[in-house]
């Protein structure tokens, strides 16, 4: 199939696109990477009036340390964070991550931001952002505001932005000394989304282990420092909790097992980390 007739406009910076997204609203759709988009357009599944084309903006196209954080802007592509030369010791989780994330063909074109956008609940970088407690800076017009990524995943493809607010950049708290990451993940085919994924943060305090695939959304816990048979109880009541259902690709109770195999080895994995 072909997309429906639409106008395209070339916004080469923040402030074009926030002016086309407060005129035109629900009928305009922000296009960086177009590795999600064009797919939804073909398919008619979306007809916006409107295509406003950021991937040329340079004020968008930024890596920058802010605040202890590092800040990505909506036209980074993955591939750009993906070889960040200090990206290892930044955010030591994406590294075990980015060769998960579909090819890099792919990466080549799709964005940081249009992924957490897309919010896929099986996507990887929404779960990173989940379980790093990144946040997410929207804007309309010259307001901006800041929500963290619990607040702004409310569904299966669905997010807190509204319609005349440009996602920005995306923000993830640097690596703190102490911590360790792991990450698992099983998918049918390599580049497939997957079909469970487990990140997992270990510090003094604790754990934060978050899981995708499963749920409407990527989901995350809280857990003080536990060993053995805890662990197995935590990761057993997280998994139950997920309300998996059976698909035409897998079963709720083979998504539960996962849940409980690919946790313990993140958790693992994060350990011997930290």
């Amino acid at each position: 199939m072909k997309p429906a007739a639409f106008d395209y406009v070339r916004a080469d910076s923040a402030e074009m696109a926030c002016e086309l997204l407060v005129k035109h609203g629900d009928e305009a759709r922000i296009l960086a990477g177009g590795q999600s988009l064009m797919a939804v357009l073909n398919m008619r599944l979306a007809q916006p009036e409107l295509l406003v084309d950021i991937s040329r903006s340079v004020s968008l196209s930024k890596i920058q340390v802010r605040d202890g954080q590092l800040e990505i802007g909506a036209a980074v592509t993955q591939a750009a964070l993906e070889w960040r030369p200090t990206l290892a010791q930044e955010l030591p989780l994406l590294p075990l991550v980015f060769p998960h994330i579909s090819h890099f063909q792919i990466r080549n074109r799709g964005t940081v931001c249009g992924s957490v956008a897309h919010a896929d609940p099986s996507a990887e970088l929404p779960l990173c952002l989940l379980v790093l407690q990144g946040s997410v800076v929207l804007r309309r017009g010259q307001q901006e505001r800041v929500l963290t990524a619990d607040q702004f995943f409310t569904g299966m493809l669905s997010t807190a932005r509204a319609s005349d607010e440009l996602l920005q950049a995306v923000r993830f708290p640097l690596a703190q000394t102490g911590q360790g990451f792991g990450f698992r993940e099983y998918a049918r085919r390599h580049g497939d989304y997957a079909v469970c994924a487990v990140a997992a943060v270990a510090h003094a305090q604790g754990l934060r282990v978050a899981v995708g695939g499963v749920a409407d959304r990527p989901m995350v816990r809280e857990w003080p420092l536990l060993e053995g048979s805890a662990l197995d109880d935590a990761l057993n009541e997280f998994a139950w909790a997920l309300d998996a259902r059976d698909d035409p690709q897998i079963s709720a109770a083979a998504r539960r097992h996962m849940v409980r195999r690919l946790g313990r080895q993140a958790v693992e994995q994060a350990r011997t980390q930290s």
